[in-house]
């Protein structure tokens, strides 16, 4: 009888990688077009949607929007390293 940790992994469906690469993708992308500058921000927001906002409230949507993807890039790095920590340890 095999013994079932020598055996490999079975591999990933090609929908599930494209999945794990979107989660990386998409906060990084959000964060490299973010703009800059919090009146940018709100001319986007009011050619794109209608909604005028105020330069404060332009800057604080800004500010979220870089703690939300930078938040879920470090998330994303940390979750990685803990699994290859524990497939280091399993495999020595």
């Amino acid at each position: 009888m095999p013994d079932h940790a020598s055996l490999p992994a079975p591999r990933a469906s090609r929908r599930t990688r494209a999945l794990r690469a979107l989660r990386w993708l998409l906060p990084g992308v959000g964060l490299a077009l973010i703009p800059k500058c919090p009146a940018c921000l709100a001319a986007y927001l009011a050619l794109g949607t209608g909604l005028a906002v105020s330069l404060p409230v332009a800057e604080t949507l800004r500010t979220g929007l870089f703690v939300v993807c930078g938040g879920a890039l470090g998330w994303l790095a940390l979750n990685r390293l803990r699994r290859l920590r524990a497939a280091r340890s399993r495999h020595p």
